[in-house]
């Protein structure tokens, strides 16, 4: 039986994980943090990647969890409304279409628990720290486990991929950074918001804020206009620090939803950065998702190339091998890749338009 161990426990490693069960491998999905993780963004599952999750059988469940939003504002820096809409929303597009909005940590949910009915191992509170190719496969070394050797490695931990640096070198060689930071955490709903979106402008920052949970938390998004700052990703203190300095002085909400930031367990920040390489494979390493070929969020698009990637990987493997998949999952993806990180290389400010999406949701037969 096939061996694959998959670095990464987010949405395209365990959907990857459900295609390898199905075809009868042997799959370990080893995650370092201690359990799924909560919190995170609303994702969009749109074109191609429906199609992936209704041949995966998650479609009913997933239209289940999504959200349910009415409509969205727009307002300027000191609360004046500009514009608002009850047909579309600007983190999900237009209203009543067949796309499906849902949050993060539902789909990763979601993922985790057909993983464990489909036979997949879990390992928590780990990470890969080694990868050496031998003849009889991929011996792996871990943080705490002991080592083992695999058919395959795949790494889709996401962004700042521990696999790739192991593998490819150092994340300057593949990060494309595209002027933007963006913190995302949740908090309490103060803005007492009911299924309705708010996005908010102002020179150099902005952000957008939706309710969650039966309206009970907001998930906050709030970004600002910035260089590469050096070794920023990986300090909290200066995430918070540097979004409140960037937030300072204006009215409307923000003094209160910067104080959230500071205490929110959830806090994420980084950059809005695509990853483009030249290959995604090297012997028996192969990357997926996010670690691969991320389009950035404000794509709207990171989602659902993740699930397709999935499939298309999976089924490559499923078809063909360890030896040969690699190649052909590549010939397969890299024009949906091109075209869905196309919507923001040129104007990474921009809003992408829906005739574009439409475009390229859809650009590849699976």
């Amino acid at each position: 039986m096939t061996s694959v161990l998959i670095s990464g426990g987010g949405v395209a490693g365990p959907a990857l994980a459900l295609r390898l069960r199905a075809h009868g491998f042997d799959v370990t999905v080893v995650e370092r943090a201690p359990a799924p993780r909560p919190g995170g963004q609303a994702l969009d599952v749109r074109g191609a990647a429906l199609d992936v999750a209704d041949r995966m059988g998650l479609l009913g469940e997933l239209r289940e969890l999504r959200t349910r939003m009415r409509g969205m504002s727009v307002l300027d820096a000191e609360g004046t409304e500009l514009m608002r809409s009850e047909e579309y929303a600007a983190s999900s597009g237009r209203l009543g279409g067949p796309d499906i909005e849902v949050l993060r940590e539902d789909l990763a949910g979601l993922l985790h628990r057909h993983g464990v009915a489909a036979g997949v191992r879990h390992v928590f509170g780990d990470t890969v720290t080694a990868l050496r190719e031998t003849d009889a496969g991929v011996r792996v070394e871990f943080a705490h486990a002991a080592p083992r050797t695999v058919d395959l490695v795949v790494g889709a931990d996401g962004l700042r991929s521990a696999t790739r640096r192991l593998v490819f070198g150092p994340d300057e060689r593949f990060l494309h950074h595209l002027g933007v930071y963006v913190a995302v955490y949740t908090m309490e709903n103060i803005l007492k918001l009911e299924d309705w979106q708010v996005w908010v402008q102002a020179p150099g920052v902005g952000g957008g804020i939706y309710p969650a949970r039966d309206n009970t938390e907001i998930r906050v998004n709030l970004g600002f206009e910035s260089g590469p700052i050096e070794g920023f990703h990986r300090d909290r203190a200066a995430q918070r620090a540097e979004l409140a300095a960037r937030f300072a002085g204006l009215g409307w909400e923000f003094p209160r939803l910067i104080e959230g930031a500071r205490t929110a367990p959830d806090f994420y920040c980084d950059a809005m950065a695509q990853v483009r390489m030249d290959t995604w494979s090297r012997g028996r390493v192969t990357l997926l998702g996010d670690a691969a070929f991320c389009p950035s969020p404000l794509s709207g698009q990171g989602t659902s190339l993740a699930l397709v990637g999935a499939w298309v990987l999976g089924e490559e493997l499923g078809r063909s091998g360890v030896a040969e998949a690699p190649a052909a999952y590549e010939a397969r993806m890299r024009p949906f890749v091109a075209l869905n990180q196309a919507l923001v290389a040129n104007e990474p400010g921009s809003p992408e338009s829906e005739a574009a999406i439409e475009t390229a949701k859809v650009a590849i037969a699976l």
